[in-house]
């Protein structure tokens, strides 16, 4: 029995994306395969060889000293004395993210000079 490639792929644009889900679903059982495996891997490997420029800072307590943090907070991140309250409350949060390896240090120098901790990732 020979396929006729042109129905299929009619079949497919007609199809729901559930029908479609099924679909992949019923291909990976019957042959034993998984669909977003080789893409995945080629994607991760390339940018863990390249140098990270982009780090994001976190704010993991505030420590005893809640109201100096705040205020760090407020000068580092530009918001009001509510929402700075609020991020600094909410620990563990991100108090900035892609930023660079010189002001991610220097972020986290002020924090832990207010008396919270902070993780850079």
């Amino acid at each position: 029995m020979a396929l006729n490639i042109e129905n299929i792929v009619a079949e497919i644009k007609d199809a729901t994306i559930l029908e479609l889900n099924d679909l992949v679903k019923a291909i990976e059982e019957e042959f034993g395969v998984s669909a977003a495996a080789p893409v995945a891997a080629a994607g991760a490997a390339g940018p863990a060889a390249e140098e990270k420029t982009e780090f994001d800072v976190e704010l993991v307590s505030a420590g005893d000293k809640k109201v100096a943090v705040i205020k760090a907070a407020r000068e580092i991140t530009g918001l009001g004395l509510k929402e700075a309250k609020e991020l600094v409350d909410g620990a563990p949060a991100v108090l900035k993210s892609g930023v660079s390896k010189d002001e991610a240090e220097e972020i986290k120098e002020k924090i832990e000079a207010a008396g919270g901790s902070v993780e850079v990732k």
